[in-house]
């Protein structure tokens, strides 16, 4: 897809310079250093030779062809450079130059020509303000880094140079292997689905690597992240996560989502594994880089000492891995050689005393076990311990297999050239347990992303058309918000069950509509100003008497007219006391990026103070809206505890599935929540007791 980028047969560098320490000559030279066997063309109009290279004035007095240019001229000049390139038939270009849109204003409009005169010109780029690239099996250094990492199996894109920086300090002295290195910059032309697609095909690239801090185009990059993962591991570490702009949201849903929430919910339903820091992108690309993935979850740890094994036990116990005991069969075997006070099951303690022969011996016998899907060995630097030879033995052994072998050979000074040897050979080590087991427990769950079933989506016939005229009224009317009886509407045409309910603008009005419907009933205050009733006391329960009745309509009235005087009271809704069930929230709020977002969490007043919610992107699958409950602490509560009976699991999935729908159907909602929805029994449904909806325009 990008070949004159990571394929180029020579390179111009436009602005190499005869001074050392700047940008210009630091690209000439690290192109021409770290073996690049094409041809090089530096263009500066006051040289005539830099670093051994013929230069030239300019890329159109260059007598060869040029695939690939390398801009590194002030920012004025760069729009005549790439009209130049279009000249030359120049396709691919990486803008060094900054100073565009991150320099303000002005630099904005700069880059919005630029990108206008490259698609006139036919050139596709990367950057401006950004590093180079690096390819290491094309040999390739046309960045201004100080240093080459050696050849691997990673490929790392990232809008940050300065991190693109400090990945490459870290990567050197530990000798971690890179395919490609790209510095993206401000992503003017190519992004980063452009990139990754072009790291899918690529035969030296095992897992993609990447650092965003935004994505124009949301849709687009789950879209392409989905196509991606299934055929490599996606790992990406987001930053810019804290807010979701400066916007007041008005609902539940609205001030529990945000730009967090969207890209948690993205990289989830796209198949991206997520890392939380430099360290976690580092420990789950080597992983990946130099391990097959397991093919289950059960995993046997192989420790010297008992507390690195707890550690362990203890990080898998949080995971999604499992420790299963070791076949009776191969625990005799490991009890024919091994201390009688040696742990036999799963951690298997050696002990401290424990030689390479041992370590090799005890991991032949785990891996006999066809149910141990991968196994992690653990090295505390004991004094009679050979850390090197252990190492040869971990090798020996796990070289032999398909099953992925992790270590955490710990401490540093001791371990340290072991360390490397281990990684030379395929075999991932870390600092600390915990970090062994997060790793492989990212590859286990990308393992199960790869082997899900295709998505089902369901789809309902007809809500759409029977809530058009409410949405369609409240536009003409410019409101943005659904007023309760036209809430009401619209949840009954997605088929969302509703308390008996009645509007009353009297009290006399609301005794007879308390009558009708049958006591005990609950009122709530009716004003389109009004987004939260229960906060300012527009709520009572349980009402059972006429005379309740009353002085519940005067109690809420007068109250909401003196903490809210210029709020229009339209009157008060008499619904039915609906049995007791668990509560739950689900909501929509719209998201810049990504669209739509659909939360669930646990329903009542306390949802913004305890956040135990999900959320994915509409529209959502069933497996989507399955994942999404399963996920909430308060999960087990809807399973039924302390002989509680479960809750109808299956019909809060069927109410998020209608309200993804109606989220498409809907562009224009900005903001609801359905809070509460009683789940009853299973088998016995869901009741929308209450619901708000914010619009916008179309």
């Amino acid at each position: 897809m990008l070949d004159h980028f990571f394929r180029p047969r020579s390179i111009a560098v436009v602005g190499a310079s005869r001074s050392p320490g700047k940008v210009g000559h630091d690209i000439l030279k690290n192109i021409t250093r770290y073996g690049y066997a094409g041809a090089v063309f530096p263009i500066n109009s006051e040289a005539s030779e830099i670093l051994g290279k013929k230069a030239y004035p300019s890329l159109s007095s260059v007598p060869h062809d040029i695939d690939l240019a390398i801009i590194v001229v002030p920012p004025k000049h760069v729009l005549a450079v790439i009209d130049q390139c279009g000249e030359r038939k120049i396709d691919a270009a990486v803008i060094i130059t900054a100073g565009f849109k991150e320099s303000g204003l002005e630099g904005s409009r700069l880059e919005q020509e630029l990108v206008k005169r490259a698609k006139q010109a036919g050139v596709r780029f990367i950057g401006p303000n950004c590093l180079g690239i690096i390819d290491t099996h094309a040999m390739i250094n046309a960045s201004f880094a100080a240093g080459m990492p050696v050849q691997g199996g990673i490929g790392f894109f990232s809008q940050s140079g300065a991190l693109c920086l400090a990945v490459l300090d870290r990567a050197l002295p530990d000798e971690i292997g890179f395919s490609k290195f790209i510095s993206m910059g401000n992503k003017a032309d190519l992004t980063d689905t452009d990139i990754m697609l072009a790291l899918a095909e690529d035969d030296n690239t095992k897992v993609i690597l990447g650092y965003v801090e935004g994505v124009a185009d949301g849709r687009k990059f789950m879209e392409v992240a989905s196509l991606v993962s299934q055929k490599k591991p996606v790992i990406i570490l987001k930053s810019g996560i804290t807010t979701s702009g400066a916007k007041a949201a008005s609902s539940h849903t609205g001030a529990l989502s945000g730009r967090e929430a969207a890209f948690d919910a993205a990289f989830k339903q796209s198949g991206v594994i997520r890392a939380h820091t430099i360290n976690e992108l580092f420990n789950f690309a080597i992983a990946f880089a130099h391990q097959p993935v397991p093919r289950g979850p059960n995993a046997a740890i192989i420790t010297n000492s008992g507390g690195p094994g707890i550690l362990a036990a203890d990080a898998c116990d949080k995971s999604n891995l499992q420790l299963i005991p070791l076949h009776k069969e191969y625990v005799d075997e490991l009890r024919s050689f091994l201390p009688p006070v040696a742990s036999f099951y799963n951690p298997i303690d050696i002990l401290g005393d424990a030689g390479s022969d041992r370590y090799e011996r005890t991991l032949q016998t785990v891996l006999k076990d066809e149910r141990i899907n991968s196994v992690m060995v653990l090295l505390t630097p004991t004094a009679v311990v050979d850390v090197a030879a252990t190492a040869q033995a971990v090798i020996r052994v796990a070289n032999a297999l398909d099953r992925p072998v992790l270590t955490s050979f710990m401490g540093k000074k001791s371990v340290e050239g072991s360390a490397k040897t281990l990684l030379k050979h395929g075999i991932p080590n870390y600092d600390y347990p915990e970090e062994m087991v997060a790793s492989l427990n990212a590859m286990y769950r990308y393992h199960v992303w790869r082997h899900k079933p295709a998505k089902r989506m369901q789809t309902f016939e007809d809500c759409r058309r029977k809530a058009e005229r409410v949405f369609a009224e409240a536009q003409k009317e410019n409101r943005d918000r659904l007023n309760d009886l036209e809430v009401h509407d619209v949840l009954r045409a997605y088929g969302f069950a509703q308390p008996k309910s009645l509007v009353a603008r009297t009290s006399d009005e609301a005794v007879a509509a308390a009558k009708g419907i049958g006591f005990p009933v609950v009122m709530k205050i009716i004003s389109p100003q009004i987004m939260h009733k229960s906060d300012i006391g527009g709520v009572r329960v349980n009402l059972n008497t006429k005379k309740d009745i009353e002085r519940a309509f005067f109690d809420i009235t007068t109250r909401v007219r003196n903490i809210m005087p210029t709020a229009h009271i339209v009157g008060v809704l008499i619904q039915e006391m609906v049995p007791r069930g668990k509560e739950v929230i689900m909501g929509i709020t719209s998201d810049p990026q990504f669209g739509h977002l659909i939360m669930f969490g646990l329903g009542g007043v306390y949802v913004e103070v305890l956040k135990d919610v999900s959320f994915r992107i509409a529209p959502l699958s069933t497996e989507d809206a399955h994942e999404m409950i399963r996920e909430t602490k308060a999960f087990p509560l809807l399973r039924g505890v302390r002989g509680e009976p479960e809750a109808d699991i299956e019909a809060i999935e069927h109410s998020l599935l209608k309200l993804s729908q109606m989220a498409t159907d809907f562009p224009n909602i900005v903001e609801a929540d359905i809070n509460p929805l009683i789940v009853r029994d299973r088998g016995h449904g869901v009741i929308a007791i209450d619901a708000r909806f914010l619009i916008g325009g179309e």
